[in-house]
């Protein structure tokens, strides 16, 4: 009876395709925005470059795969993930728990804050710019302080922030009211309509914004105000990948670790943005 029982179940093993093996992982399609430098840019040649290129190019050779790194508009990149389009995203995204429910994260390679900046020439430039960082749920009841001082500042201005973002939540929920929002697809066209003096501030995160202000595209411009984390900004960027692939989740988790306590990440960050936003090995 116990052999006839083993014959059935490889019968029934091979009718249905025998047993499920891990995918073997030899080369990744990545995906980056290409239009959020200093993380992710196109150059004039076509060529992807920036901080998340740079940091791809490195897991790759730890992984030892071979890496293809393609540009993919923001609006729409994590569809294009679940769709099969590319395996992974590196792109300054966020972990919050809504794109949880779509996609699984690696842990962080960057951590910062959020902050605003607007033209020197701006009546917002007398806001002085705050070093100190208000966690939106550790330090609340000094957050609750903070925001009543801005909203007499900002109100009636336009704010500039990247479409389907942490910093849309935010502002509709601290300033929705006060200032109005206005959406973009790009950094790009986001910094370009500021210089323009078609929006008063602009709020993302330190990084890009400390990129963005280091370059000539940044001599009028100044940060103001405080810093702002955690809550839903989230624990930090990560590389996403599709809920099917744990096995990619877990070779880009063994590199990145590797990349941290090494310091590599940390150079990385020196480079780009002139600031270490490595997470602590």
């Amino acid at each position: 009876m116990k052999h006839a029982i083993i014959g059935m179940l490889s019968v029934a093993a091979l009718m249905l395709g025998g047993p499920v093996t891990a995918k073997e992982w030899t080369s990744v399609r990545i995906a980056t925005e290409g239009a959020y430098a200093p993380w992710n840019f196109t150059e004039p040649s076509g060529q992807l470059g920036g901080y998340d290129v740079d940091v791809s190019r490195d897991l790759c050779r730890r992984m030892n795969v071979q890496c293809d790194i393609i540009a993919q508009d923001w609006d729409g990149i994590i569809p294009g993930l679940n769709a099969g389009k590319y395996d992974a995203i590196v792109a300054a995204m966020v972990i919050t728990p809504k794109r949880q429910e779509a996609v699984d994260f690696t842990v962080p390679y960057a951590v910062g804050s959020r902050s605003f900046i607007t033209l020197k020439t701006s009546p917002l430039a007398e806001i002085k710019p705050e070093q100190k960082v208000y966690d939106l749920v550790k330090d609340a009841d000094a957050l609750r302080k903070v925001i009543e001082e801005l909203k007499p500042k900002l109100q009636g201005k336009v704010i500039g922030v990247q479409s389907a973002t942490t910093h849309v939540q935010f502002m509709d929920e601290y300033l929705k009211g006060v200032a109005e929002t206005r959406e973009y697809k790009s950094a790009e066209a986001m910094i370009l309509d500021l210089k323009s003096g078609r929006i008063d501030a602009v709020l993302d995160g330190i990084a890009f914004l400390g990129g963005t202000l280091n370059s000539p595209d940044g001599e009028e411009l100044t940060f103001i105000g405080p810093r702002f984390a955690g809550g839903l900004f989230g624990i930090g960027s990560a590389i996403a990948v599709r809920k099917s692939d744990p096995e990619l989740r877990d070779k880009f988790n063994a590199a990145l670790k590797e990349a941290i306590a090494d310091g590599t990440l940390s150079k990385l960050s020196q480079k780009w943005f002139k600031l270490d936003i490595a997470p602590q090995p």
